[in-house]
């Protein structure tokens, strides 16, 4: 196995060392911040395991930045200080590429924290997707579709449980070749660390059996756009629903560990009269994290075909995210009060878009390509454009374009 496989991430902190002084990267722990921002750097300093680091941040700076550049601050926000010391830096030098700043949980507003505007570019980066962990032939690039291109191609040779314990595994650069035992037990501890010791640090002391009730509610409702009010009643249990700002500032700090990764509501304008819904769909940053909470494994889920099709999904918008953000695109979800939905809508610059829905079965394709026909006739295409793909994204075979015009897609065939 390779020390180090590729990820889409490293063009990007590419083309934003070009363009800004420092870079910041984002993500959850263990998805692989610190092994990319290594590759580009000439001068590391870990600052969650370097007390002389830290103290320098604050007595002799001079000394950390008298070294070779690009200079990486991994762990930045556990001496947040450093963000105005490389904010005045990039100022002084006037130069790009200077800093690489890395982060697993974003710092609560602080007044003496200045802004980084123009000085700091900011990549949000997740764990690997089935085309970085070598799972995905990359047949199908989802940039060559938005700019009109079709859709050819075959995808990995990955059976039907091969792909379910895709999900169960996840895209942890970790678990690269680990079996699903010792996936599942590395992701235990990955949450009872979260739960027990990342949440807390943040400041406000949160309950861990609430915390675990939330995590376990967020993995039954992957996929869907639960209420509030039905996370309040979970995260309670048999003390009755939490309050309104305790439920938010759970939801709060797994946003700031970067460890949930809802899609928000498109609100394109439509020729219907239904109302459009506006709550986001919620999603973990990878799929493994809902079986995790749940405790269930492949056999589980393929026992529960339903749930595993929302568990597919959720795998699915990891990697359409992953690829979607290279071309700096996002995805969102779309849905009516008629009951109609799109699972996911990709946009990019200058008025390219496209809609997908996910399904785990193929055999349900061509439903799936009906509705995404009806879906675009109630878009005002005069002022949105004409969709550049319509997409079904399923789990294998090859991929092709039908005479409808609908894209069929494998995930194993996807790629940026």
């Amino acid at each position: 196995m390779p020390s180090y496989l590729p990820r889409v991430a490293d063009d990007e902190l590419a083309r934003r060392l070009g363009t800004v002084g420092a870079v910041l990267i984002e993500g959850p722990k263990a998805c692989g911040k610190t092994a990319t921002a290594s590759r580009v750097a000439r001068t590391t300093f870990h600052l969650d395991e370097d007390d002389a680091a830290r103290t320098a941040v604050q007595l002799a700076p001079g000394r950390l930045f008298d070294n070779p550049t690009p200079i990486l601050f991994d762990e930045w926000q556990t001496e947040p200080r450093i963000w105005n010391r490389v904010r005045r830096q990039v100022d002084e030098r006037q130069g790009r590429g200077l800093y690489v700043l890395t982060g697993s949980a974003t710092p609560t507003d602080d007044a003496h924290r200045h802004s980084g505007a123009g000085r700091f570019g900011t990549i949000h980066m997740r764990p690997m997707s089935l085309f970085e962990s070598g799972h995905s032939t990359g047949d199908v690039s989802l940039g060559a579709l938005l700019n009109g291109g079709s859709a050819t191609g075959a995808g990995a040779d990955l059976d039907y449980e091969a792909l379910v314990r895709r999900i169960v595994v996840g895209g942890w650069p970790s678990l690269l070749g680990a079996d699903e035992s010792t996936a599942r037990q590395w992701l235990r501890d990955y949450l009872s660390q979260i739960v027990e010791i990342d949440v807390q640090a943040l400041g406000t002391r949160r309950d861990p059996r609430n915390l675990r009730r939330l995590l376990a509610s967020l993995a039954r409702s992957v996929g869907r756009a639960v209420k509030a009010t039905g996370l309040a009643h979970d995260v309670g249990g048999d003390s009755g629903p939490v309050a309104k700002q305790t439920l938010t500032a759970y939801l709060d700090a797994l946003h700031r560990l970067h460890l949930t990764d809802d899609s928000e509501a498109w609100q394109p304008h439509v020729r219907s009269r239904a109302r459009l819904r506006t709550a986001p769909v919620r999603y973990f940053v990878d799929p493994s994290l809902g079986p995790a909470a749940l405790d269930v494994g492949s056999e589980e889920l393929m026992a529960d075909p339903r749930a595993l099709g929302f568990h597919f999904e959720a795998l699915v918008i990891r990697d359409l995210r992953i690829y979607a953000q290279l071309h700096d695109g996002t995805v969102s979800s779309w849905r009516d009060s008629n009951g109609n939905e799109v699972d996911a809508v990709v946009t990019a610059p200058g008025r390219r878009w496209g809609a997908f829905e996910i399904k785990l079965n193929p055999d349900a394709v061509d439903s799936a390509a009906a509705s995404l026909l009806r879906f675009v006739d109630t878009v005002d295409t005069s002022v949105h454009g004409e969709p550049a793909v319509l997409g079904v994204i399923t789990s294998t075979g090859y991929a092709g374009r039908r005479p409808d015009g609908v894209h069929v897609i494998p995930v194993t065939a996807l790629a940026p």
